[in-house]
């Protein structure tokens, strides 16, 4: 008993000492470490800490000691660490807490669950990609019809809600397969609007869950999760028509494993969240930062008027993978707005001792049971690769004959994770592909139909720091939106054809 109360006491008064080579050790308070200066602003902490401690130090946040490697030149290094640093017990740690799904690193799924997660590849990639991205390019076009206003008037909605309203119907019909009645007005009371619903009051919840707090506390968050899984219940699905390769085979996988229903249906979430979350807000700071750029949006607007050249007036937009990878422009207000927008963390867990040897020849003991964590929006806000870099540049990602730029450099060397949004390694988003194509395409659909205009394109908009660490950060509070349906756009090309 002496020696577990000891044990007890060492761990809430922080004792922890600082051995030989390991990092600078950044204690704060007993137990809670630095996490609330950490938490109110983790950029501006991560920024000063570096400057006192250098590359790498860690730092204890609630009982656990994370190692911050802030060095972009060393990120490979981390990344070739994949037998002392383990990702995946990390991730399905936290999936499992929050999304209630069952322990896929067991051994009784682990070598099944490889197959599900291998089914990535085959999906979100290569022709499979190609079909996914026109489906939903059809979606888009359907959610637009039945979101457009009444008559040539001009109608008001905020920025965030006009995208996630038609950007999380289409997605999700794309994925999850269409259904009667799934796309309809707003207001009708379709089982998309209140899928969209539960989605939000459950992602609004993540904060709080990230930071431990048990989903059973969160009862708002609790029943959107459950009602959604209610929805996503294989026999509900089989219902469905037209659902993605991805989640057929998915769902194939499981009913392999015999897991009941309810497990089933909770990776389904999962998989809506994954896709939806960081989604919906990276398409929200992509249309914003172009309707409040002139530059961009006439840019942007010239790329989709020469692709929308070569088609066919009076059938539905359909592109070739040739067009869609063609629109560089759009491509590059994408990246752009994720640089500025992403606040994502890579975390990995330290599975033995083991040293990390920096780019800078320094090396830092690391101890099992911490946590190693990159942050790259520090490399995204970096003035030695970005000069200006608060600066929304829609071109910053285009060189000097229009084609993509992919060298950044900072002192002279060239950095190769110059943008990360997506995570690296083991922690890259295998719909990172699809993810931009379904943005790419929102954003074509949405200039060509629409006149758009914001009420205060001069205002200054900050993101939601709360969610620092989650992915994208969403806007801090929705912006007024001006739009009305070009309603003679078909008119206008036919007549300068016959010119």
């Amino acid at each position: 008993m002496a020696v577990i109360s000891c044990d007890i006491k060492r761990h809430l008064l922080g004792s922890r000492t600082r051995r030989a080579k390991e990092p600078p050790l950044v204690k704060g308070w007993p137990y809670f470490g630095v996490i609330l200066d950490y938490g109110k602003n983790p950029l501006a902490f991560l920024q000063a800490m570096r400057q006192k401690h250098g590359d790498i130090f860690t730092c204890q946040l609630a009982g656990k000691h994370f190692t911050f490697v802030t060095d972009p030149f060393s990120f490979s290094a981390v990344m070739r660490q994949g037998k002392n640093l383990d990702f995946h017990k990390f991730a399905m740690g936290f999936s499992q807490r929050v999304f209630g799904h069952c322990d896929f690193t067991s051994s009784l799924y682990t070598e099944a669950y490889r197959e599900v997660h291998s089914l990535f590849i085959q999906t979100l990639q290569g022709p499979s990609l190609q079909r996914l991205s026109q489906n939903m390019l059809g979606n888009l076009q359907t959610a637009f019809q039945h979101c457009k206003p009444s008559g040539n008037g001009w109608k008001e909605d905020g920025l965030q809600c006009f995208t996630t309203r038609i950007m999380f119907e289409a997605g999700f019909v794309t994925l999850f397969g269409k259904q009667a009645g799934l796309l309809q007005p707003e207001g009708t009371g379709s089982v998309g609007h209140k899928v969209k619903e539960d989605f939000l009051e459950f992602d609004g919840a993540f904060p709080a869950l990230a930071a431990g707090i048990p989903i059973a506390l969160c009862r708002r968050a609790w029943r959107a999760r459950e009602a959604l899984a209610k929805k996503l219940l294989h026999g509900e699905l089989h219902h469905r028509m037209c659902i993605s390769d991805l989640i057929q085979r998915r769902m194939d996988a499981f009913d392999r494993m015999h897991l009941n229903e309810t497990e089933k249906a909770r990776t389904n979430v999962c998989m809506l969240w994954a896709s939806q979350a960081n989604t919906l807000p990276a398409a929200f700071w992509s249309l914003y930062y172009t309707l409040r750029t002139p530059e961009a949006f006439a840019a942007a607007y010239k790329e989709v008027e020469l692709i929308m050249a070569q088609l066919p007036n009076d059938t539905p937009i359909s592109l070739s993978k040739e067009q869609l990878e063609s629109m560089t422009v759009l491509e590059s207000i994408i990246r752009e707005a994720l640089r500025l927008s992403s606040a994502s963390i890579m975390i990995r867990l330290a599975s033995d001792d083991f040293i990390l040897t920096m780019d800078s020849g320094q090396e830092a003991a690391i101890r099992k049971g911490d946590y190693i964590a990159l942050y790259p929006r520090l490399i995204h806000l970096d003035p030695d690769i970005y000069p200006n870099p608060m600066e929304f540049m829609y071109n910053r990602f285009l060189d000097k004959n229009g084609e993509r730029r992919s060298q950044f450099y900072k002192n002279g060397r060239q950095v190769k994770h110059y943008l990360v949004p997506f995570g690296s390694g083991a922690s890259e988003c295998p719909g990172r592909f699809f993810a931009m194509n379904e943005i790419k395409l929102f954003l074509m659909v949405v200039l060509w139909h629409y006149d758009l205009q914001l009420n205060e394109p001069q205002g200054t908009l900050s993101p939601d720091r709360t969610r620092a660490g989650l992915g994208i950060l969403p806007p801090s509070q929705d912006v007024l939106l001006q739009y009305r349906i070009r309603a003679d756009r078909y008119m206008e090309r036919s007549r300068e054809k016959e010119f």
